[in-house]
């Protein structure tokens, strides 16, 4: 079977999300599914157009019953559990320096969680 032909590797790139609030980096190939189909407005949904992976920003409602890192993991499991996800794992949660943000001035703090879930498609099985 022949070698596929070597692509032009595209470079990187700073995307906006939310308005320019922040930015994420973007990996070659990655492409904005709001270009395709309609995506909800406290979501940034992005998919590979090779590797069928996909990355999703989304912004949640404060739950005063949970702060801080418990925060971020709520929210996580709650996603994990609406999805019903398998291979549920926690990477990381870390604090968002506000500072260079948009958000500083109407949130106190902000947490990043990075975290991998294996969930179906459409109606394919988990």
């Amino acid at each position: 079977m022949p070698e596929p032909s070597p692509r032009r590797m595209e470079p990187t790139r700073d995307y906006p999300l939310f308005g320019g609030a922040f930015s994420a980096t973007l990996p070659p190939g990655a492409m904005d599914v709001s270009d395709l189909r309609p995506v909800p407005n406290n979501q940034e949904v992005f998919c590979h157009r090779v590797t069928d992976q996909s990355l999703i920003v989304e912004l949640l409602e404060q739950q005063t019953h949970v702060q801080g890192e418990e925060a971020a993991r709520y929210h996580f499991e709650d996603i994990c559990g609406a999805q019903e996800a398998r291979a549920v794992q926690v990477e990381t949660v870390q604090p968002l320096f506000l500072e260079n943000l948009a958000l500083r001035g109407c949130c106190q703090e902000a947490w990043v969680l990075s975290g991998k879930q294996q969930v179906a498609k459409e109606n394919q099985q988990p």
